[in-house]
């Protein structure tokens, strides 16, 4: 469970938010292990996964700013959800995207309170490594042409 702290009484508890359950990964020993996550959504991303973008959720709910901070996931049917965690500082995220709503109000028509849609363009083609590390070598400098930063 999720405690929320002083920045909840900028938002009433009853503000609307989406949550996602999203198929994600993290590398461990080499290996690459499927997690499920519980993410809060944004509006602006909310409007473009209904435009059929391609998304890592399986499923986003309407809900409301109390039962996400609660993690009262009760909208959800899947069997995922039992093994589903929430993100990486899912509070701070969670208010963010709950802000959002309150500037586009028009977003939360796109799923209203107490909605789930699981009939979203869901693809793991490109997989969300959470936990990826870059490793930057010599080969990925790009080479610049060498009047680059002359003046002629």
């Amino acid at each position: 469970m999720v405690q929320a702290n002083a920045q909840t009484v900028s938002l009433p508890a009853d503000s609307y938010v989406a949550l996602g359950l999203a198929t994600c990964y993290r590398q461990q020993d080499g290996e690459t292990e499927e997690i499920q996550v519980f993410e809060p959504v944004p509006s602006a991303y909310l409007e473009a996964v209904f435009k059929g973008v391609a998304t890592s959720y399986s499923a986003i709910c309407g809900t409301t700013l109390g039962q996400a901070l609660a993690l009262d996931v009760s909208g959800f049917s899947t069997d995922k959800v039992a093994v589903a965690q929430p993100c990486l500082d899912f509070e701070e995220r969670l208010l963010a995207a709950a802000r959002t709503y309150q500037t586009r109000p028009q977003a939360i028509n796109l799923l209203p309170l107490g909605t789930l849609r699981d009939d979203i363009n869901f693809s793991v083609e490109k997989k969300r490594v959470l936990n990826g590390q870059r490793k930057v070598s010599l080969a990925d400098n790009v080479k610049q042409h060498k009047y680059t930063h002359e003046v002629l």
